[in-house]
């Protein structure tokens, strides 16, 4: 396969234009290259154009021009023309680098470029990876990168599958980003959209049908993987992606709301696609792996295909989620109220899913099904307390400290740590970041900016907010409250809840039993991942009083509530291992065979059992 349109190391382009009777490159200073009709492939145009590395560019279809949507380099932004970019003029220092796998006491990190620094660009970006190496990260995701109207956006309204936004800087220097992070030892991946396109910038049904109306999405029309001419389409998507990977050296992708990726055909996409990123890791003897976003709490996204899976290999788990936000918030409205009750959360700790083929109210149905951890490694659940989508998709963008305590961002993180799943974290969340992440958009359509004002507006209004109390997604305020500062990292509690983090994730890196499990590792049966136990003791009024998590020879604990808590669990010799806010809040003694952990409230921490102090 090769990389459409942009220019081969021949100087050949090749388009894909079903619906022109003839295609052009045509540059700024008037030369025009025509393209001539692949007689062997069915809609495809190829030839020669003389560019050179910097040299701009236009495809023109019939009489009219566009930019090229498959266009490595857009910098006059994605109504204007393409720039032609060779991805071998930049020098790689990365040559030793073959990858790291989220098996391996894995950590994501997710980050948005606009908004992860006061300058919202790759470079500016990699004055903060030390911070990241320090606190204990092995993968940066990155959110959508790819090229979308304006500047500044989330990033899933991208029109050029192949473009780095130019407000982040362009390709190189997603280039020297991405060799940064390998010199510190950091995996890179980055999250890509392929189930629908933005509203803006989007001149793809004038080359051909790239989307279909056979099916609908949140987005109106899908994208073409089963319809005539999806042939074609899968063929530019897949080779978009190893293009990515080939040309920028990522190390891994995520595949945005794959259950958005409508797809009747037997052999689907996401197979597919799959089997090319292992042909090119194995080409490339570097590891690369495939996480996916998916709603529908099934195992077999992340089974291999030879067992009857998708062969990725991991996928976001929402359900852990909402039940951590539950028992840390006590929020119980909309998706949150099947989580909220101690059974739930329980349940959905140590089995990845409550939906698991049991009724989703609302969702009006019964959804998912069971995952058989004996089969199915719990590593490749990736689990979190925030993330963009369940911070941002709030009204006004409030992150967890705006709705809890230092002490309860500390549970939180101490629970989270303690699975046996890979844990997420979203930016800034590891020093309780009180910026909030609000939903923020760039149109230069000034109709289309409304309507997406409006629509934002009237979304949470059917859910008593008044309009005014929304953020104006096109107001430039909007996206600057979101930008993070960073000087709250270096504050006193800011620097402990950090700590408190870095002490976490180094148990889980230093202790594979404390850490991301394999499948069938320490499980009695199927049901629960690596073993786990959870517990969870209430109120009068049914409210989490504190909570117990058992797994081997490791105890997580965290008092949730307003009392002094005391667990006490059968075991030998034992040692608190790390403790919030310090020894004196969180403790354990050995007493008549049991191990009983003292907790103040707010307190949580740590012990490992079958060693003395």
């Amino acid at each position: 396969m090769t990389t459409m349109p942009t220019r081969s190391e021949d100087g050949s382009f090749r388009v894909w234009a079903p619906r022109a009777a003839g295609v052009q490159i045509t540059t700024g200073d008037g030369s025009v290259y025509p393209l001539v009709k692949d007689e062997a492939s069915d809609g495809w145009f190829q030839g020669a154009a003389q560019l050179e590395h910097g040299d701009d560019y236009w495809v023109r279809v019939d009489d009219t021009n566009f930019p090229d949507p498959l266009a490595r380099w857009l910098p006059h932004g994605v109504h204007d023309a393409a720039r032609y970019w060779d991805p071998t003029k930049y020098q790689w220092g990365d040559d030793d680098w073959r990858g790291h796998s989220i098996a391996d006491s894995g950590c994501i990190y997710e980050l948005h470029i606009g908004t992860f620094t006061s300058v919202g660009t790759l470079d500016a970006a990699q004055t903060r990876l030390d911070w990241l190496v320090d606190l204990g990260v092995t993968h940066v995701e990155l959110m959508p990168l790819a090229a979308f109207d304006g500047g500044r956006g989330w990033g899933y309204d991208g029109v050029a599958f192949n473009a780095v936004n130019d407000s982040y800087g362009g390709p190189d220097a997603l280039c020297r980003f991405v060799d940064s992070c390998h010199q510190r030892g950091l995996a890179v991946i980055l999250d890509v959209v392929h189930n629908h396109l933005g509203p803006s910038g989007n001149y793809w049904d004038s080359f051909g049908p790239l989307l279909t109306d056979k099916h609908q999405t949140p987005w109106g029309g899908a994208v073409n993987l089963d319809d005539v001419g999806s042939d074609d389409v899968r063929t530019i998507l897949i080779d978009t992606t190893i293009g990515w990977i080939r040309d920028f050296h990522l190390d891994g992708l995520r595949m945005d709301a794959v259950h958005e990726l409508v797809d009747d055909r037997a052999l689907t996409y996401l197979e597919e696609l799959g089997e090319a990123v292992r042909l090119e890791a194995a080409s490339a003897n570097r590891t690369i792996e495939v996480t996916a976003e998916s709603d529908r709490n099934d195992a077999r996204t992340v089974t291999d295909v030879d067992n009857g899976g998708l062969g990725l290999t991991a996928q976001w788990d929402d359900d852990v989620h909402h039940a951590l936000h539950w028992l840390i918030t006590g929020e119980d409205v909309g998706y949150y109220g099947d989580f909220a009750t101690a059974p739930a959360v329980c349940y959905t700790l140590e089995r990845a899913f409550l939906h698991d083929g049991t009724w989703s109210s609302f969702r009006g149905r019964s959804h998912g099904r069971p995952v058989d951890f004996t089969l199915v490694d719990p590593w490749r659940f990736i689990v979190s307390v925030q993330t963009h989508d369940q911070v941002g998709n709030r009204a006004t963008g409030d992150r967890l400290s705006h709705l809890v305590d230092l002490d309860a961002q500390a549970a939180a993180a101490t629970i989270l740590l303690s699975l046996p799943y890979t844990p997420m974290l979203f930016m800034g969340q590891e020093w309780s970041a009180s910026t909030p992440w609000q939903f923020f958009t760039d149109f230069s359509d000034p109709q289309l900016a409304q309507l997406v004002t409006n629509g934002r507006r009237g979304e949470f209004a059917s859910h008593g907010w008044a309009a005014q109390d929304v953020p104006d997604p096109q107001a430039a305020s909007t996206f600057e409250r979101s930008v993070l500062d960073w000087s709250q990292a270096s504050a006193e509690s800011g620097e402990c809840l950090a700590n408190w983090y870095r002490t976490l994730l180094g148990l889980r890196r230093e202790h594979p039993g404390f850490g991301s499990a394999l499948a069938g590792t320490d499980a009695p049966s199927s049901q629960t991942a690596g073993g786990l136990r959870v517990s969870i003791t209430t109120t009068d009024d049914d409210l989490p009083a504190a909570i117990l998590l058992s797994r081997g020879e490791w105890l997580s604990c965290a008092n949730l509530g307003d009392e002094p808590q005391v667990f006490a669990v059968p075991a030998g010799d034992s040692a608190v291992i790390a403790a919030w806010p310090s020894t004196e809040s969180f403790n354990a003694q050995h007493r008549d065979g049991n191990v009983e952990i003292s907790m103040a409230p707010g307190a949580s921490g740590v012990v490992r059992t079958g060693h003395a102090r």
